[in-house]
């Protein structure tokens, strides 16, 4: 009984003292909340009244501090501020936090000696304890006082003899003062640092977004790559921007020192060749391959690389008008020399693929490119891929002969074959041309409606290009002459047949003035004058839709291909840059507008060594 009620009166002691706690913290907040609210007001007297009965608790104390302060300097009461900061200072055992704010207090009375050496003792006092160094670097932050918050840190990596601690921290406060090349530094730091060149190369690019912030990153890049040769980090982020920029060359350079220093049996070579040759700079894919054929005869890849080397040689010959058969069978020949080396493997059956598209579409030697495809496809030994994009030629190479039933049939197979695939969408969309070509617009819209919306980005673009032409000039008439009329010529076009294509154009232009196929009738014109090397017609096309058509679908292609004629073929470098710049500023969403831009800095002399 005894034991019971001590137990009672000590369970009652601390019931009461609870109460009294969750009373006085009740009531603390309470006045808390309204010295706030003076303190909003601006009734700073008030204000002062109440945080003042508050700040005789050290513990109370120590959460009203700021606005208190704050409420005897908006008062200009500088020695009870003074006073009150002290006591902080002192119950504190001398925290930073209180003595950076006696330092502001100083600041605002004129007393900037004084003021500095008191943020020098804040600093000291942080400089070997990093979570108390974070939060007086964020203090400062907070305040605006950036050069303090970078000498905090910066003391901090003197005292524990680390030079890169905290990079992304210092390149943030950086950013903030508009101190680009320091920022990127550190943020190149961080990378090398804690090995994530990745997250690095991110926040670089979320930065980085003014073209002479840009020119000082490479800079930079390019004089760590100088003074630290034996460190690949600098030059594996060179090359990551250069390939951002598509400028494979620059990156190619430093890849391939790398490759040689590092003795990387051109693993990092082969995947930069391949970005290049699907960004279409065939002049550098051929010269990286070309490098990796005579580096590394005898590396399993070599088949592979050899492959590409000719075939970006291909591209180049078939992207210079007109182009010079002599040239494709020379080609051919380098396949046949290539096949007869290595044999005919899973490695070379490619080439034998390439060989039967040169003869199909560039010597017109029709039968011959089906006798070369379909002895690939025996040749395939159960590749289905293979077969399939075989076909897919084949399927061409008939709509080449003008048998069209016939190239519907091999199309059709492929769709059954690879349904549900990228390759099966591309034998869909053939079908849908095909459709197209023979003047069954609805059947061909049907088709390409579906494809906008299940297949890969490519084949989505190409199959949404073409509904909205579709879209866009059937239904007004019944006849729907000027569309039967324009998909004839792109049929004469894909066969070849040029010159008859371009007769067609000029009676279409006259005869469907007005139309709204016009523009599109002078750009196809225009392009097929440029692909026969006529210059000149070409040119003064585009300049009629730049003129008369700049706010239709095909005044940005107009802009830039202007542009390009002008820089590549006419040697007028100033007229190019005002096209495209132009390009940049009324087309902001154009997709030539990355290739513009770096074109237009080419042109202007931005290429940094």
């Amino acid at each position: 009984m005894i034991y019971y009620n001590v137990m009672l009166k000590s369970f009652w002691k601390a019931f009461c003292l609870l109460g009294l706690m969750m009373f006085s913290i009740s009531t603390f907040a309470q006045d808390a909340e309204l010295g706030m609210e003076y303190m909003k007001a601006g009734e700073y007297e008030k204000a002062k009244s109440v945080f003042q009965k508050l700040s005789k608790n050290k513990e109370t104390a120590k959460v009203i501090h700021k606005p208190y302060l704050q409420t005897l300097i908006k008062l200009k009461e500088w020695e009870e501020a003074e006073k009150f900061v002290k006591k902080q200072i002192k119950n504190s055992d001398g925290s930073a936090k209180y003595i950076t704010d006696y330092a502001r207090l100083l600041e605002v009375t004129e007393k900037k000696d004084e003021a500095q050496k008191q943020y020098g003792i804040a600093i000291d006092k942080v400089k070997d304890n990093d979570y108390a160094m974070m939060e007086l670097v964020n203090e400062f932050s907070q305040n605006q006082q950036y050069d303090l918050a970078i000498e905090t840190i910066e003391k901090s990596r003197e005292a524990t003899k680390s030079v890169d601690k905290f990079a992304i921290q210092l390149g943030k406060l950086y950013r903030i003062q508009g101190k680009t090349s320091q920022m990127i530094e550190e943020y190149l730091k961080f990378g090398l640092a804690s090995d994530n060149r990745e997250m690095a190369q991110a926040m670089l690019q979320d930065e980085l977004k003014d073209e002479k912030e840009i020119e000082q990153f490479e800079k930079i890049l390019y004089t760590n790559v100088q003074k630290y040769p034996d460190q690949a980090y600098f030059s594996e982020v060179l090359i990551w921007h250069m390939i951002q920029k598509k400028e494979f060359f620059k990156a190619f350079v430093q890849a391939r020192a790398l490759d040689r220093r590092y003795k990387k049996e051109g693993v990092q070579v082969t995947d930069l060749g391949f970005l290049a040759h699907q960004n279409k700079d065939y002049i550098n894919s051929g010269k990286i391959f070309e490098y990796l054929v005579k580096e590394y005869p005898r590396n399993q890849n070599y088949p592979l690389w050899r492959r590409m080397l000719i075939n970006a040689k291909e591209e180049v010959i078939k992207s210079v008008y007109p182009i010079n058969t002599a040239d494709i069978r020379l080609l051919i020949t380098e396949y046949s020399k290539m096949l007869e080396e290595l044999g005919t493997n899973q490695k070379t059956l490619e080439a034998v693929r390439s060989k039967g598209l040169l003869y199909a579409f560039y010597l017109n030697e029709k039968d011959t490119a089906i006798v070369v495809l379909e002895n690939a496809i025996k040749l395939a030994n159960g590749d289905q891929q293979f077969i399939d994009r075989c076909k897919l030629d084949l399927g061409d190479v008939y709509l080449l002969k003008s048998e069209p039933w016939e190239a519907t049939l091999i199309y059709s197979q492929v769709e059954k074959s690879e349904k549900d695939s990228p390759l099966g969408y591309d034998a869909k969309l053939r079908n849908a041309r095909l459709a197209y070509f023979r003047g069954d617009f609805e059947l061909s819209k049907e088709v390409l409606d579906i494809l906008k919306q299940a297949t890969t980005r490519e084949i989505a673009n190409d199959a949404m290009e073409l509904s909205l032409l579709i879209l866009e000039n059937t239904g007004a008439d019944s006849t729907e002459k000027a569309m039967k009329a324009y998909s004839n010529v792109e049929l004469l076009l894909f066969q070849h047949r040029n010159e008859e294509a371009l007769a067609s154009l000029i009676t279409m232009e006259k005869a469907f003035k007005g139309d709204p196929l016009e523009d599109e009738i002078i750009y196809l014109r225009a392009m097929t004058y440029l692909k026969q090397g006529d210059t000149e017609k070409g040119v003064k096309d585009l300049e009629t839709i730049i003129q008369k058509f700049p706010i239709e679908l095909k005044g940005d292609d107009a802009t830039y291909h202007l542009a390009k004629t002008y820089q590549e073929k006419m040697n007028q470098p100033s007229k190019a840059m005002k096209l495209y710049q132009e390009l940049l500023t009324k087309y902001p969403g154009s997709i030539y507008g990355a290739d513009a831009r770096k074109r237009f800095r080419n042109l202007r002399g931005d290429t940094i060594n």
